[in-house]
């Protein structure tokens, strides 16, 4: 733990009940905020060091709180799951050989690839295993079991789903379960080159224009196999890369596995085919009650994967936001006790912030990224969250996952030579007209202030985060 973790954690280690807030700061807070123009509802709040707050505007108003999800989710599997600094012993992919068919098997890792140049968490290591062991194989069949088949959750607008911020999840991942799509153009006039893996067909409907500005667009069809691309690109523009989202991964997964067999010399004699297990009432805790969820005995497998540390994983999802590995995060908190369901997640998420002292009233979530435009978070429910974590053995660890101002992540190009330059830690939140950045901040004075923003129902061409930006670098010069 480094000295500014120790210390962190030490200046948030005592919570004293909150003092008058400065009405003088709040006023002009209120200003900078009002800056953005009418229509967009604010939340904040700012406390010092000793838990007193500085700031309180709607503090205990619900706001869709987008990406802040994800401190929720990562919060609750650092309090749930244990160690994560080890390799990571129980999520790696496996194959086995049922019969004549090979089954690859997800068991929840985010990280596998399928890349032929892999060297970390590769595909090719079990293809190579299978290959050792038989020349001929039926079906090749992706496994993901393990979870329930619940690959979006509630609340996800439908229009995400062909994007790589909408993609499936599952227990069987690969390659972030997005498909490289690359659009090279033509001479004025002509239909652009598209080029990608044959999982997907393509409706090419791209023109090459003059100029160097390229403006290609993509939908899919939930659970569609045909890709249609629009749009135009300019003769002069580099070439569009683009990645789209996959709505079955373990099929995908199971796809790329038999190409990989191929090239190793194995006869693939069946289909590509896939095993769901479909979500039932026992995947529901409410339902269940206290019966345990049911876990048969696992097969013996051929070969099976050791990724990394879960903790690498989590720097990686918390930096640049990324969505996928977040839900895979919530459901693999959920097989702590649970089944894997989102619904035995939400339990996890809600002990640890009972745990924390947060009111039941300051929260309610449907999934694990922020892509549910049905999550709901207060303010004050966020920064109490964010107090206790300091105060927790792999607190300081957490906070070294968040976006520094300035620095990297999804703040790399926010707060880049102000007073919180080098000085903010905070996760970041955008999703259809809501805005939210929630962490801790050392003010002026050298101490260490913890927040919590929130913007929803921003109009139209309106630059909520910039007065949200411009409102905390204020407090931070104030105290």
């Amino acid at each position: 733990m480094t000295k500014q973790a120790l210390a962190l954690v030490a200046a948030l280690a005592v919570a004293v009940p909150a003092a008058a807030q400065n009405k003088d700061l709040t006023a002009r807070v209120e200003a900078a905020l009002a800056q953005a123009g009418p229509g967009t509802r604010f939340g904040i709040v700012v406390v010092d060091d000793q838990g007193r707050d500085v700031v309180a505007i709607n503090p205990d108003a619900r706001f869709i709180p987008a990406s802040n999800t994800k401190m929720f989710t990562t919060a609750t599997a650092l309090d749930t799951m244990g160690d994560l600094t080890q390799p990571d012993t129980t999520g790696g992919a496996a194959v086995r050989l049922d019969g004549r068919d090979v089954v690859l098997i997800g068991n929840g890792d985010a990280r596998l690839s399928g890349a032929d140049d892999c060297t970390v968490d590769c595909l090719t290591t079990l293809a190579d295993a299978v290959a050792k062991r038989t020349h001929v194989v039926g079906d090749v069949i992706g496994d993901d079991t393990l979870l329930p088949d619940e690959r979006w959750g509630p609340g996800m607008s439908w229009n995400n789903i062909p994007t790589r911020s909408g993609t499936g999840t599952s227990a069987l991942t690969m390659d972030d379960n997005e498909l490289p799509v690359t659009v090279t153009p033509g001479a004025v006039g002509a239909v652009p080159k598209v080029e990608l893996p044959a999982y997907y067909t393509v409706d090419n409907r791209l023109m090459t224009v003059a100029g160097s500005k390229s403006a290609v667009e993509f939908d899919r069809a939930p659970n569609g196999y045909e890709l249609r691309l629009s749009g135009t690109i300019g003769a002069d523009a580099k070439p569009d890369k683009l990645r789209v989202g996959i709505d079955d991964p373990a099929r995908y997964a199971a796809w790329r596995f038999a190409q990989l067999l191929k090239a190793r010399g194995v006869r693939v004699t069946g289909k590509v085919d896939v095993r769901h297990r479909p979500l039932m009432p026992s995947d529901d805790p409410a339902i269940r009650g206290n019966a345990p969820p049911a876990r048969p005995p696992l097969p013996p497998v051929l070969a099976k994967l050791t990724p990394p540390p879960l903790l690498d994983d989590m720097h990686l999802t918390m930096k640049v936001s990324q969505n996928l590995h977040a839900e895979l995060f919530l459901r693999r908190s959920s097989l702590v006790a649970g089944s894997g369901s989102i619904a035995d997640g939400q339990v996890a998420v809600r002990a640890m912030l009972a745990k924390a002292g947060v009111p039941r009233a300051a929260f309610d979530f449907s999934d694990g990224s922020g892509m549910s435009s049905y999550n709901r978070v207060a303010p004050r429910g966020a920064v109490i969250m964010l107090r206790w974590i300091a105060t927790q053995p792999w607190g300081a660890a957490w906070r070294e996952t968040l976006p520094v101002g300035g620095v990297d992540g999804t703040l790399a190009k926010r707060f880049g030579g102000t007073l919180l330059d080098h000085k903010l830690f905070a996760k970041t939140g955008t999703l259809n007209a809501s805005a939210a950045l929630s962490g801790y901040m050392i003010a002026k004075s050298g101490r260490t202030l913890t927040f919590s923003t929130y913007a929803n129902d921003i109009p139209p061409g309106v630059e909520a985060t910039k007065a949200v930006d411009a409102a905390l670098e204020l407090i931070a010069a104030e105290n």
